[in-house]
């Protein structure tokens, strides 16, 4: 990934966060030189490895895992908040940009063949995202239907070997012209943009 100097994030809390955050990554590898992509949900537990290891499943029917035991590296992408950024917000001369925040992980993907390894994930995944509901759903399947589901999915886990994290939030204008920056986004009706403005605010006002 292109990244000039001062975008480039190397705190791994901040990239951790984004992830948690922002858990639908894009997960690319090639299949016969071409490249191939899925979007999946993810866990991250950035305590696990080396630099952190990656959890997920997708459909035995996506032939994208079938290449994987060539020991290929994988690349996934997670897409935290971003806008377009417009010149006439600034006092200083500019030109029309995009900010944003992505991080890119890479590492070689292991399937996890254990049934009730694969179980606990679907599980665990579930819970995650059910846990910001009052009243979060329980799984409560009979056998044949836990069977079958666990026979239709595939889980993996990916240790990170690499980690590159991009936020790209106006590191490069004057002070006065990030916090008008920020300032614009923050009263925008776009939930992404508001996003974008509080991560500018946390990151670029006064810790670079």
């Amino acid at each position: 990934m292109y990244t000039p100097p001062h975008f480039e994030e190397r705190n791994t809390q901040r990239l951790a966060a984004l992830i948690d955050a922002y858990p639908f990554g894009v997960l690319v590898s090639t299949q016969a030189g071409r490249p191939l992509a899925s979007h999946l949900p993810f866990l991250f537990d950035p305590a696990a490895g080396v630099r952190g290891r990656l959890f997920g499943h997708m459909a035995r029917a996506n032939a994208q895992w079938r290449d994987w035991s060539d020991g290929q590296t994988v690349l996934v992408i997670f897409q935290g908040p971003h806008a377009y950024v417009s010149p006439a917000w600034c006092d200083t001369p500019g030109v029309p940009t995009w900010n944003y925040a992505v991080v890119h992980l890479y590492g070689v993907p292991r399937l996890i063949e254990d049934a009730a390894q694969i179980e606990a994930l679907l599980v665990r995944q579930t819970a995650v995202h059910e846990a910001r509901y009052p009243s979060p759903w329980q799984p409560d399947l009979t056998a044949a239907q836990r069977q079958r589901l666990l026979k239709a999915v595939v889980g993996f886990e990916i240790d990170v070997v690499e980690m590159q994290g991009k936020f790209k939030l106006s590191q490069n204008r004057p002070h006065d012209d990030r916090q008008r920056i920020i300032a614009q986004l923050a009263q925008t009706a776009y939930p992404l943009e508001k996003a974008l403005s509080d991560l500018m605010r946390a990151n670029c006002d006064g810790e670079r």
